[in-house]
């Protein structure tokens, strides 16, 4: 079985970005992500897998979602290709370039991390 967390690493410094992150793999964790939550708690982050880069399928909306996230796409080869403020109740956010993972987190998170980034998922239970 796959781990259901990770610890997410700045490649070329090696710094702990973030330090547990679950890992939404299957059909229902990726439609559900942070859906129905009341916030977000300090460092908590979520990782969308959509198994393959693609701009239609990482697509994220924010219905349901009563509080601003980080939104940060990266692609297969780990490289962020992407990042947004996302806004409670708005119909679409999508990358500028084709993404496998969607990286959900606190919105500070976006001062921390920079388009054309690599980064590393290292599991961890």
């Amino acid at each position: 079985m796959p781990a259901r967390f990770a610890a997410l690493h700045h490649r070329r410094t090696g710094a702990l970005l973030l330090p547990r992150v679950r890992l939404c793999t299957s059909f229902l964790s990726r439609g559900r992500g942070l859906m129905f939550r009341r916030a977000l708690h300090p460092g908590e982050a979520i990782v969308l897998d959509e198994r393959r880069d693609s701009r239609a399928a990482t697509a994220i909306h924010m219905f349901f979602v009563p509080f601003p996230i980080a939104a940060v796409w990266i692609n297969a080869a780990g490289q962020v290709v992407d990042k947004a403020l996302a806004l409670p109740w708005r119909l679409f956010y999508g990358p500028r370039a084709p993404a496998r993972y969607i990286l959900e987190t606190e919105p500070a998170f976006l001062d921390r991390i920079a388009i054309t980034d690599e980064v590393d998922f290292v599991a961890a239970e």
